[in-house]
């Protein structure tokens, strides 16, 4: 599972583009998209690449096309992956009541050949928002209106014997995304297929909303076994949307990036303030990677709703902690002012 974001930048502005990039790379990102929304743009991704190939970044590079083929042609050359969108990067139109298939032979055909040359990944990224006219007259603005046009490419695609692809159900919708995607898996293995899938929520907005929309689409689908890459599409600067990609991973128990908490919302038993403990805690342990730690209000429900903790901060009541090492406890009547530093003090004597 890999982590992608994208540039927000002009991409005729190599410095800015690069700058961007990098610290998308620092921030953990896999992957990176840059639009290429015309053919200057697109020769302009070698400028980019080799800049930061000098400054020691070698992140993948993915080339966003939508309108013109030309530019995924000369793209194709140059970054590791191209994104098409099959609702405008060609017309598709009817021909005796079906839609004319050769059109989309003959303009991805020199796509294909520069992406077998160069071992260059396709995205057949479809969103919503895009359905070419022949899909919406047939199958509407619909879930399964997506599906059938990512499908139309892939099958051409497949039977002009390209297999390296990657494909996505992209909507500003939760319910709409989340079926589309279902119903896009189900189709390809019906089909023979075995193709990555990329998950994201598009246009989620920014904030505690987009946030919340994105981990309950991407999430969803993630905890049913579907997803190869994520991207988290908020309305701020790219690089924050590297630690929510990251949070939604390891909640879903797919990769673990930190350490994990547990935490009792607290109640009238709680006799001590768990809020600022668990931020002492978090504070102190954070570079604990893959570490599950628990800090809980009491005795009552504590050591049960722990149990699969590496290491426990139990309130005992009276000012005094019980500290755990799994389900034991390890030390009790801890003074609470000590507390954290003896819990500091077992897990650092344990590793």
């Amino acid at each position: 599972m890999r982590i992608q974001s994208m540039t927000n930048t002009d991409t005729m502005d190599t410095f800015a583009t690069v700058e961007q990039t990098k610290r998308l790379a620092d921030e953990g990102c896999e992957i990176v998209r840059i639009t290429a929304q015309g053919v200057r743009e697109a020769e302009n991704l070698a400028n980019i690449k080799s800049s930061l190939i000098q400054q020691g970044y070698t992140v993948p590079l993915v080339a966003d096309i939508h309108f013109q083929p030309k530019a995924a042609e000369i793209a194709a050359g140059i970054v590791e992956k191209i994104r098409i969108n099959p609702g405008n990067y060609i017309n598709v139109v009817e021909t005796h009541g079906r839609a004319s298939l050769q059109q989309i032979v003959e303009k991805i055909s020199p796509l294909l050949d520069i992406c077998k040359k160069h071992k260059t990944v396709i995205r057949v990224g479809v969103n919503h928002g895009s359905l070419s006219e022949h899909i919406i007259s047939k199958f509407g603005n619909t879930s399964e209106g997506m599906v059938e046009s990512a499908m139309e490419f892939v099958r051409v695609i497949r039977d002009l014997d390209f297999h390296d692809v990657v494909v996505s159900m992209k909507s500003s919708h939760v319910k709409t995304m989340t079926s589309a995607t279902r119903l896009l898996v189900s189709r390809l293995q019906a089909e023979g297929f075995d193709y990555p899938i990329h998950l994201g929520l598009t246009e989620a907005g920014e904030g505690e909303d987009g946030r919340i929309k994105s981990a309950v689409g991407i999430g969803s689908l993630l905890l049913d076994g579907i997803g190869n890459t994520i991207r988290v599409s908020l309305t701020e600067k790219p690089e924050n949307e590297i630690p929510v990609a990251k949070a939604i991973l390891q909640s879903c128990g797919v990769r673990v990036f930190s350490a994990e908490y547990i935490a009792c919302p607290t109640c009238g038993r709680a006799q001590y303030d768990v809020e600022s403990v668990l931020k002492e805690v978090k504070l102190r342990t954070k570079h604990l990677t893959g570490l599950k730690i628990a800090v809980m209000g009491c005795i009552v429900n504590g050591p049960g709703e722990m149990a699969d903790a590496d290491y426990g901060y139990v309130g005992a009541g009276n000012g005094k902690v019980a500290i755990y090492k799994g389900k034991n406890p390890i030390q009790k009547n801890v003074d609470a002012e000590k507390a954290i530093d003896v819990l500091m003090d077992i897990i650092e004597n344990s590793r």
